[in-house]
């Protein structure tokens, strides 16, 4: 059985000789984000964009119509999505729904695993959209999204942890292969995405506990407390002596002792969050 290290210098050895296939975003959520950049896009030139892929169409209304983003009369058209939600939220939401399907494997056992991954993402997703709603400066879509892709690089080691029968089946050992060497793999993902920096720095930062910078909270605070907000009750919790080292506590205007899962004003939306992300088909 391989070290920590060994495997994460086959991994990296894997990668730079392209014999490992990277996770990407889909070609369509691609092209949303190129149009939504550009100058002349419109509310128009997106929905036209989106309704030519019939499956992200439909979840895209699936969202719309949630009790998050709902108005009072139902959207039935693309057009009329983008139109109220605006052409910045389609573009996360389109990320952040295209990221589903990445967490797919052919094993049964790494498909388990997989789905874990993602409902846990999807978890801390939903914590992280409901603390941006006391940070005007930051944005609660893409803190969402940021929760999302916090744990993006856990893919390639288990798509290679795949061909390994051994390691497939070997939970503990593999869940500290990802512990280790996702945050890395994942800001490295993010780079070739080319997500912006404070979205990119997401997977490292939000693993370290002593994450400090000048200035309000950003998206790596964000993703860290709500990270552990997560792990609340878990056999994977940290200690509660350990939360009180933790700066993003504060910047993001939350007592370490503090669980918000459990306040009624939060409880409801982080319910509906993670509805929405676990329910798109």
């Amino acid at each position: 059985m391989s070290t920590t290290k060994q495997f994460f210098d086959t991994l990296k050895s894997s990668i730079a000789n392209n014999e490992i296939r990277l996770p990407t975003l889909p070609e369509i959520a691609l092209r949303v984000r190129d149009e939504v950049e550009n100058e002349m896009a419109s509310a128009e030139s997106l929905a036209e964009l989106i309704s030519s892929d019939p499956a992200l169409s439909a979840r895209l209304l699936q969202v719309a119509n949630s009790p998050l983003y709902r108005g009072r009369s139902e959207i039935d058209s693309v057009r009329m999505a983008v139109t109220r939600l605006g052409l910045g939220l389609v573009k996360n939401l389109v990320v952040s729904l295209a990221m589903k399907q990445m967490f797919q494997a052919t094993s049964d056992a790494l498909d388990r695993k997989m789905r874990a991954v993602w409902e846990q993402s999807v978890q801390v997703a939903a914590i992280a959209r409901v603390l941006a709603s006391g940070l005007p400066h930051l944005d609660r879509e893409q803190a969402m999204l940021g929760g999302l892709i916090h744990n993006i690089g856990a893919l390639p080691v288990l798509t290679l942890a795949e061909e390994d029968p051994v390691l497939s089946n070997d939970a503990e050992r593999l869940d500290q292969y990802v512990q280790v060497i996702a945050p890395v793999i994942g800001s490295y993902i993010l780079k070739l995405w080319k997500f912006p920096s404070g979205l990119r720095e997401v997977p490292g930062n939000s693993v370290k506990l002593d994450y400090d910078h000048e200035g309000p909270a950003d998206y790596s605070d964000l993703v860290l407390v709500s990270r552990l907000q997560h792990q609340l009750g878990s056999e994977s919790a940290e200690s509660p002596e350990a939360w009180t080292k933790a700066p993003a506590f504060t910047r993001v205007g939350l007592a370490p002792d503090a669980n918000i899962i459990e306040m009624e004003c939060h409880a409801e939306e982080i319910s509906e969050v993670e509805q929405m992300l676990s329910q798109i088909t």
